[in-house]
């Protein structure tokens, strides 16, 4: 997995948990909300259904009070009227009025004639729920609300019902009536669909925003990636320019050199010879003078072989080192010049790749040349210092400094010849200099190039 493709990853996964996180939790809110809505619904419901119960029971007991306080009536005939009175009341199509007596006798029941006479008081409900139990429990704590399953004429099934009941005064029966819920649980289930259908939604819709901006995420970071994939190629395009301009000049210097160093200096070595040998008979003399030219230009020419050999690759770092050979420069270079150079070297005890000391080895070298050309210092400041991840090179004076980018065209060279050498490495460069105030130079390169 690539750098790029981590960083990619690390902006995507944050995102990825915290719209998730944020999303379980929105989700099991408005889950926990539905519901609390569902049993709101549900509760109003039902205290609706109460309310109309006691209603019906109001009515049934006006509707049998005056026989029921009929002073010439006896008790069974008016118990009889009552009931006649109670089998003909009813309301809707599975509303109606049932009796039953203390012991759990059916009094009364017009929905279901064939329990009349029949003691229910050991009836249960598919739940094993004590119907008539309960009811006549209620009846005698002064009246209340049961709910149970019965059966629904017009469904022709079982249902759930809630009934409300009383107690009919010095008869001990109990009277009662009951309106069937399953609507209530219809209702209930069609909005609890409803919510469960808007929780979906809502994950399903943030799920699309964030892949969306998931999408959108990667569409910019292979923008950056292309943008950056052209930079590079722009910047290695560059570099590689830079490089065959610099080995173009390289080429150009020591192709110059030859010829106007070491060819000259040959020439006239043959020239010399040719002397010698024309007056090797006639006059001795002239031709042990010519021979004596000719050996001292041949010595030049060596030193002059010796030094371009230098400046290729300086001998004294393979044969001895970076160190030592830093340290030859700058002793040559203050025994030459006058000039003090305090001293601060930290290298690796290791050998260094060949690039970083040739490279370190020619920037001292060229910025010592500029010091000497262009600086009018007396004092150097020279300083290395290194970490197991990269190598800096600190070279500062005290001379009457410059504008960068506004030096002569020889310093101009130099620097940008210098400048060269680091970005070939992937180095970085860096003068800092004001008139008056001396000269800094920073040059700093990974080990690890």
């Amino acid at each position: 997995m690539t750098l790029k493709v981590k960083i990619l990853m690390l902006a995507i996964l944050p995102l990825l948990l915290v719209t998730a996180s944020i999303t379980m939790i929105e989700l099991y809110q408005a889950r926990e909300l539905g519901e609390q809505e569902v049993r709101i619904f549900e509760s109003n419901l039902l205290k609706s259904k109460e309310t109309e119960l006691r209603h019906y029971v109001s009515l049934a007991l006006t509707s049998i009070a005056h026989v029921q306080n009929h002073p010439e009536l006896t008790p069974q005939q008016a118990q009889t009227q009552v009931k006649s009175i109670l089998h003909n009341l009813t309301y809707g199509k599975d509303g109606y009025f049932f009796v039953y007596d203390n012991q759990g006798v059916n009094l009364v029941h017009p929905k279901q004639p064939e329990l009349e006479g029949r003691s229910l008081i050991d009836l249960q409900d598919q739940s094993g729920n004590f119907v008539i139990r309960n009811l006549l429990k209620q009846a005698r704590n002064g009246g209340g609300f049961h709910r149970y399953q019965w059966q629904k004429p017009s469904l022709g099934g079982v249902a759930d019902k809630l009934s409300y009941v009383v107690q009919v005064a010095d008869w001990n029966w109990m009277l009662g009536t009951g309106l069937y819920i399953d609507d209530i649980a219809r209702e209930v289930a069609k909005i609890r669909a409803e919510v469960d259908n808007n929780i979906r939604e809502t994950f399903f819709t943030v799920l699309a925003i964030t892949s969306v901006v998931v999408v959108i995420i990667v569409l910019i970071g292979i923008a950056f990636n292309l943008h950056e994939h052209l930079l590079a190629d722009a910047k290695l395009r560059a570099l590689a320019h830079r490089y065959m301009r610099f080995q173009v000049s390289e080429r150009r210097r020591f192709s110059r050199e030859l010829h106007d160093g070491i060819n000259q200096l040959m020439v006239s070595v043959k020239f010399r010879i040719e002397l010698a040998m024309e007056h090797a008979n006639k006059n001795p003399a002239s031709a042990i003078e010519n021979l004596e030219r000719g050996q001292s230009a041949l010595n030049e020419a060596i030193q002059e072989v010796r030094r371009i050999s230098h400046d290729l690759r300086p001998s004294v770092l393979d044969d001895l080192g970076l160190l030592p050979a830093l340290n030859s420069l700058l002793d040559e270079f203050s025994e030459r010049t006058g000039i003090r150079i305090q001293r601060d070297i930290n290298i690796p005890e290791w050998e260094l790749p060949e690039q970083i000391e040739i490279t370190l080895y020619r920037i001292t070298q060229e910025s010592l040349t500029n010091i000497e050309r262009h600086a009018d210092a007396s004092v150097i400041r020279f300083k290395t210092v290194w970490d197991d991840k990269r190598i800096q090179l600190q070279i500062g004076d005290n001379g009457g400094g410059f504008t960068p980018g506004k030096g002569n065209c020889i310093q101009g060279i130099g620097l940008r010849t210098m400048r060269e050498r680091m970005e070939l490495l992937g180095g970085i460069f860096n003068i800092e200099s004001e008139p008056g105030n001396g000269t800094l130079l920073q040059a700093e390169l990974s080990l690890s190039s």
